[in-house]
């Protein structure tokens, strides 16, 4: 099984988000071989327009099975009318699965309508607890949303990270299938343990995130712009081992 995993696309009417998402997409479909899914996990709009969903339906397409969750600078109104196609979309979280061969993903919204840190709402949780539980125990179960639920060491994204995760980390124990937590929010690739599980943070595809450690001073100094978008590819062995590799993405046109 091999997943595409991307996201932060930022899609905000200039021609810059919407260049470095298409070569992403491009490039996935460009691949000689079929992907079992590809992941976009958060951030699609930049404000939240229905003109930036537009462009997101637009470049947001693959050969491969695809899936989008929402991210804090998404509304969810114009997400599920603009991304999903509802004629008369609710408030409701974006909560999704896939199901493939020998795999589940369940994609959950940790989106908090008008804030920026996330938080799993009860329903969310009941949704995965349901997917979880209705998994048979061979088959390994992945499960993701936008925001990381542990610090990053970050503090510009700590600050804004998934809060009341206890829940979901009592929610993992009972689930010994759900092999790993896969992110996005972050704008930089980062591979850390949640509820003694992996969690797998993808890379920006619109900015990367400047490390505390790389800042040198000024109010943008937390964000490369000039650094190529990257997409990370999450293999699950025969052996139920997880593997992740991270590609760097050149526009070549």
């Amino acid at each position: 099984m091999v997943i595409a995993h991307l996201s932060d696309v930022h899609f905000d009417g200039g021609a810059r988000a919407t260049d470095r998402a298409r070569a992403v997409m491009e490039y996935l479909d460009g691949l000689p071989y079929d992907l079992d899914a590809v992941l976009v996990s958060g951030d699609i709009a930049d404000h939240g327009a229905p003109e930036e969903y537009d462009e997101g339906r637009k470049v947001l397409r693959s050969r491969h099975p695809l899936v989008i969750c929402p991210g804090n600078h998404d509304e969810r109104l114009a997400f599920r009318k603009g991304l999903l196609g509802e004629a008369e979309p609710t408030a409701e979280p974006v909560d999704q699965v896939v199901r493939g061969d020998g795999f589940v993903l369940a994609v959950c919204d940790s989106s908090v309508p008008g804030e920026h840190p996330g938080f799993l709402a009860e329903s969310t949780l009941a949704w995965l607890d349901g997917v979880l539980a209705g998994t048979p125990r061979e088959v390994p179960v992945l499960v993701a949303f936008h925001h990381p639920p542990v610090t990053l060491h970050i503090p510009y994204v700590d600050g804004i990270r998934q809060f009341g995760e206890e829940r979901l980390a009592a929610l993992a124990e009972r689930h010994p299938h759900l092999k790993a937590f896969l992110c996005g929010h972050a704008h930089t690739g980062a591979v850390t343990t949640f509820a003694g599980r992996p969690l797998l943070v993808a890379p920006g595809v619109v900015s990367t995130t400047r490390l505390p450690w790389e800042a040198q001073s000024g109010p943008d100094e937390h964000v490369h712009l000039d650094e190529p978008p990257v997409v990370a590819f999450h293999v699950l062995g025969e052996d139920g081992r997880l593997t992740t590799h991270y590609r760097v993405v050149v526009d070549r046109r």
